[in-house]
């Protein structure tokens, strides 16, 4: 299958590139920096958001189907007017070009900070947060994401749309080499993170490995008639990033889910990812448990 990807030089990008690759697929990627995509994988250098460079990028790869990761990747990284502009038109550009190019299937990047966790003040209806749990963003990235899922939305309503879009929600990612002590997107490495819980905290404590998230974007974008177009999948490991169970932890630092958060005992995460086992018969297959080089003890 053609597929073009969108932001193949990132950090879950990577990943991506060389799962497609690896499940056989014939992979561009296009981004505004280099990508080391890896045997392939052929790579673009462009920017997204200039019109005729997209139409003619989408004219020569003809994709069959579109995974699009381009764009502002970390709340707070630029202004929100910015954040909110780049988000919102990349997407918007890109998913409406894979329809009008006869894609099968287009996915999109999304986030789990469309639910507005991060303040103390914040308060789930239930927890683990599902597909189903209202959104309410607190901030522009965040706001920039739950407008691209309404784009996917939108754009899937049309009557002559026959591409099934969909996004998928990757917790905090992971990449590879960050479980061997390189620095995560915050600047932290994990067992760091694992040690002094207030770094984990405001992200509720959630991640995914970039390889098995990028698993969840390969099987949306080969089997759209497992997928309902417009919908959103969670792409979160079922253990929690922490030491001690989140029925201790979110109350210390979120004490408005103090309630929702006594059904979080054990390992268990604040968001389930049932819907892509169910639908997909995807589940994260690495954790920190697994995967991690140093030794982080569970007695602290």
């Amino acid at each position: 299958m053609r597929i073009l990807l969108t932001g193949g030089s990132g950090r879950l990008g990577r990943s991506v590139a060389a799962t497609l690759a690896a499940r056989g697929h014939d992979v561009t990627s296009a981004d505004l920096a280099p990508a080391d995509t890896g045997p392939g994988v052929r790579s673009h250098t462009l920017d997204l958001l200039d019109e005729s460079a997209r139409e003619d990028l989408f004219a020569q790869v003809r994709p069959e189907a579109v995974v699009h990761l381009a764009g502002i990747a970390v709340p707070f990284a630029r202004p929100d007017t910015e954040i909110l502009d780049i988000n919102t038109l990349l997407a918007w550009g890109v998913l409406a070009a894979a329809v009008r190019h006869g894609a099968r299937s287009a996915v999109a990047a999304s986030s789990p900070t469309v639910f507005g966790y991060g303040t103390a003040a914040w308060r789930p209806r239930y927890l683990p947060l599902d597909e189903e749990h209202p959104t309410a963003p607190r901030h522009s990235y965040g706001l920039s994401k739950v407008i691209i899922e309404e784009t996917a939305r939108t754009l899937a309503r049309a009557e002559d749309a026959g591409c099934t879009l969909t996004c998928v929600r990757p917790g905090y990612v992971i990449a590879p080499e960050e479980w061997a002590g390189a620095p995560t997107q915050q600047g932290h490495t994990v067992a760091e993170r694992l040690r002094d819980p207030e770094l984990s905290a405001a992200a509720l404590f959630n991640y995914v490995d970039a390889r098995d998230a990028a698993e969840l974007f390969a099987l949306l974008a080969e089997r759209p008639d497992l997928a309902a177009t417009g919908g959103a999948y969670h792409a979160v490991a079922e253990d929690a990033l922490a030491l001690a169970p989140l029925a201790e932890l979110l109350p210390r630092y979120h004490p408005g889910a103090a309630g929702p958060a006594s059904a979080l005992t054990g390992r268990r995460s604040a968001f389930s990812s049932a819907l892509a086992a169910e639908r997909l018969g995807w589940r994260a297959q690495r954790t920190w448990r697994t995967e991690l080089v140093e030794t982080v003890s569970e007695g602290g």
